[in-house]
């Protein structure tokens, strides 16, 4: 899959955004979800072997991953729909607020947008501590070079314990190259400056998405961007924990696809904001498809 070609100008632009330690490929069966009228760009972070490392020019931020999406939105001829997992969903997050009059439609799963948890007292405050605690521990197997072991934290964390057993080796091998690039991804997570009463500015319709499973964080964050966000809802996938877009593919492409369906047909006028957020559950099935 392309990382981001020239733009087709009669086509809708459908930015995509992977979760860490994942790559474009994470986005091939919702290219094949969506229908001809849209153009899927799922440009790779900073790791990736397509990117390269990050090289250091100053400290890393959020605004650095950004840069390449806000980059494709200039040059689109047309607002984007814009969807991210995870770390995926945070710099969705950072490139809807630097183009919020760019965009369509929002649509994140689990986006880890730790900063948000430093404001939402007790429960955040735990939260916030678990997601330092699991950073810290990839942190120290990057220093001391146990790559493997850093690796293997980070995925049975956001996967569930036994997640990185399960993975084919090729898979291993690429997390364990990939891994020093996490610590990065954490603390610009973390460190985003964007405040809360920012993301009010974002009045496109949203779609926020949780697994039953999510880890506290993530579940907290995603529970908490509809009462931020104007145009927003929840939607629950029962059966599923915070992979959801690989473990439960067809739900959650799905999902997704009819949201910018329905935003793209509906005009600001037609679709009146949303009052309160509300949340939609569903039970999504569950697939043998492991992490890739």
């Amino acid at each position: 899959m392309p990382q981001h070609a020239a733009l087709a100008s009669d086509l809708q632009p459908v930015i995509a955004l992977h979760c860490s330690g994942a790559g474009a490929g994470q986005w091939r069966q919702f290219g094949d979800t969506l229908d001809s009228r849209y153009d899927l760009i799922a440009p790779e972070h900073y790791g990736c072997e397509s990117v390269g490392p990050w090289r250091g020019a100053h400290a890393f931020t959020l605004a650095d991953e950004a840069a390449v999406t806000i980059e494709i939105i200039d040059r689109a001829d047309s607002k984007v729909h814009l969807v991210g997992h995870s770390y995926g969903g945070g710099v969705a997050l950072r490139a809807a607020v630097e183009r919020s009059d760019r965009i369509a439609s929002l649509t994140l799963y689990e986006p880890s947008a730790f900063h948000l948890l430093k404001a939402i007292g007790a429960r955040g405050a735990a939260a916030f501590a678990e997601i330092q605690a699991i950073a810290s521990k990839v942190d120290e197997g990057v220093i001391t070079g146990d790559y493997c072991g850093a690796a293997t934290s980070f995925v049975d964390y956001w996967g569930g314990r036994g997640a990185w057993a399960s993975l084919r080796p090729s898979v291993q091998a690429a997390l364990t190259r990939w891994v020093t690039k996490a610590p990065l991804d954490f603390r610009a997570l973390i460190a985003e400056a964007t405040p809360p009463n920012a993301y009010a500015d974002l009045r496109f319709p949203a779609l926020i998405m949780r697994g039953g499973h999510a880890p506290a964080p993530t579940r907290l964050i995603a529970e908490t961007l509809p009462t931020l966000l104007l145009a927003a809802r929840l939607m629950v996938f029962d059966g599923a924990g915070h992979m959801g877009p690989l473990t439960h593919a067809a739900d959650v492409n799905a999902a997704i696809a009819r949201h910018i369906a329905e935003s793209q047909a509906k005009s600001r006028q037609d679709s009146p904001l949303l009052a309160t957020p509300y949340v939609n559950r569903i039970s999504a099935r569950y697939t043998e498809e492991a992490i890739a």
